[in-house]
């Protein structure tokens, strides 16, 4: 496993880590060894490519597959995953002509996927609580957010 930095940009400083999964069409049954194999080098090179795309985790199954991808705020989940779908096809459907076959001819990827955030340093409800409890005068002790593990 790949994990997660934060990313230091110009104006921004990020750790946005999406859960992706993507079906394949009709759930048919294509990831097999060596096609997960290829898939995996696929996302390898489109990591070298994009400087905004980091998969941090591939976790494939006999009809989907799971990323765990790292990205910049610059960047919409839709953009990402249409970005990995768009490549992982093309670049699979040109190496195992068995796939393309199976699926007569059409589509690798479902038109839809699963998209979550995932949090590097904490969950959804401490942030819940952090947030709204801003600002009010018997919140208890003042506990500053630390960012960044300063």
């Amino acid at each position: 496993m790949v994990e997660s930095e934060y990313w230091r940009e110009s104006h921004n400083v990020s750790n946005l880590v999406y859960h992706f999964v993507c079906p394949a069409k009709y759930r048919r049954l294509i990831f097999t060894e060596p096609v997960e194999e290829e898939l995996v080098k696929i996302c390898e090179g489109i990591s070298e490519r994009y400087d905004w795309i980091k998969f941090l985790e591939i976790g494939v199954d006999r009809d989907h597959v799971h990323y765990l991808i790292q990205s910049t705020p610059n960047h919409s989940p839709a953009e990402i995953i249409r970005t990995v779908k768009s490549i992982t096809a093309r670049r699979i459907y040109a190496e195992h002509p068995e796939v393309k076959k199976e699926l007569w001819g059409g589509e690798l990827w479902t038109d839809g996927y699963f998209a979550s955030t995932v949090g590097k340093n904490t969950n959804e409800d401490v942030i819940a609580r952090y947030v709204r409890e801003q600002g009010k005068p018997d919140c208890g002790e003042y506990i500053q957010l630390k960012l960044f593990g300063k």
